[in-house]
């Protein structure tokens, strides 16, 4: 445990060290950030620090820069959430104020909202299909072989899909194709689209196999194409920081949002916690050991939405991220 003494000189470090990327002395927090002691008092207690794991020292420079584990204690107990301008929380406002017509469109603002202020990369994913339920299935014979298929979910995601036969199909069977679908599914979530529902339908209606089977698998198709789907802000916001200065870091952090895998577990991660924070070593992907994440579950009300994820170095503003998903948390529960 560290006494309030050491506390408030490692939070003055990081601090520091988040606004300059400079190693940071024992002078240059010396009556900055409310630090009334003496140099020597904070050399002491830097030794002390780096002695103990918060703090370590770069081999070129007398300064100090904060270790995972000093940046884990300040996100921990001494990061302030309150970080955000009357500018910026104007501007959120405005932003997420916009009439949208579907779900994955308000993720998308919010993530770019969240990279314009904070000047980091955020991605996202749009809720998963079986915490979604349908409101209602729509087809639609737009000619003797197509139907388009229309889903809406209580999310108010809408998929559409256009499926193409190699048998005709009738205005009549289309009818019975909305109703048994829909008697079948409304209120269900959209992971119930499954295979079973194949043998279901064609015992209720004179259907060629085919034709269900066809229905079924587009429909499928493209729920799992959106559980997916990765939307990507702001990738070139990270390439002003001085880290990303090294070529070897810049590359990784390119392969790394190449890499959809990697960005659909770290979406997937968290806990029930709305706002989650990996600093380095404490993510899971050996690619993501040089960079934080903050990973943020979107919410309208009590219903999940989707996951925004925030990328940058170990040096990230964890105080003015974590203050803008706050209030983006509020406003977006306001929207309930």
């Amino acid at each position: 445990m560290l006494d309030n003494r050491k506390k408030r000189i490692l939070k003055a470090i990081v601090d520091e060290y988040i606004g300059t990327a400079e190693p940071v002395s024992s002078g240059s927090i010396s009556k900055k950030n409310g630090i009334d002691f003496s140099s020597a008092t904070i050399r002491n207690e830097m030794a002390e620090l780096e002695k103990t794991g918060y703090l370590d020292k770069p081999h070129t420079s007398s300064g100090r820069v904060p270790s995972e584990k000093g940046y884990r204690l300040y996100v921990d107990e001494l990061i302030k959430d309150d970080n955000i301008s009357l500018e910026e929380i104007k501007y959120i406002s405005s932003k997420l104020e916009t009439k949208v017509n579907e779900i994955e469109d308000l993720t998308r603002i919010t993530a770019s909202t969240l990279s314009e202020i904070t000047h980091y990369t955020a991605v996202s994913i749009g809720p998963k299909s079986e915490i979604q339920n349908i409101e209602e299935v729509k087809f639609v014979l737009l000619g003797s072989r197509m139907l388009m298929a229309v889903i809406l979910t209580d999310t108010g995601m809408i998929k559409e899909t256009i499926i193409k036969f190699n048998e005709d199909i009738t205005e009549k069977q289309v009818e019975t194709l909305n109703f048994i679908f829909n008697n079948k599914l409304k209120g269900k979530p959209l992971a119930e689209i499954d295979t079973p529902l194949e043998k279901y339908i064609f015992s209720q209606m004179n259907y060629s196999v085919a034709i269900i089977r066809k229905v079924i698998e587009q429909i499928k198709k493209v729920i799992n194409e959106q559980d997916n789907k990765i939307y990507l802000e702001g990738a070139k916001q990270v390439f002003d920081l001085p880290e990303f200065k090294s070529l070897e870091t810049a590359k990784k952090f390119i392969n790394l949002l190449d890499t959809k895998e990697i960005m659909l577990d770290l979406l997937d991660s968290g806990f029930a916690q709305d706002i989650n924070v990996y600093i380095g070593s404490e993510n899971s992907a050996k690619e993501l050991k040089d960079f934080s994440i903050v990973t943020f579950k979107h919410k309208i009300g009590n219903k999940d939405m989707g996951t925004i994820g925030i990328i940058g170095p170990t040096r990230m503003d964890y105080s003015k991220v974590i203050s803008v998903l706050k209030y983006i948390s509020k406003k977006l529960n306001n929207k309930n």
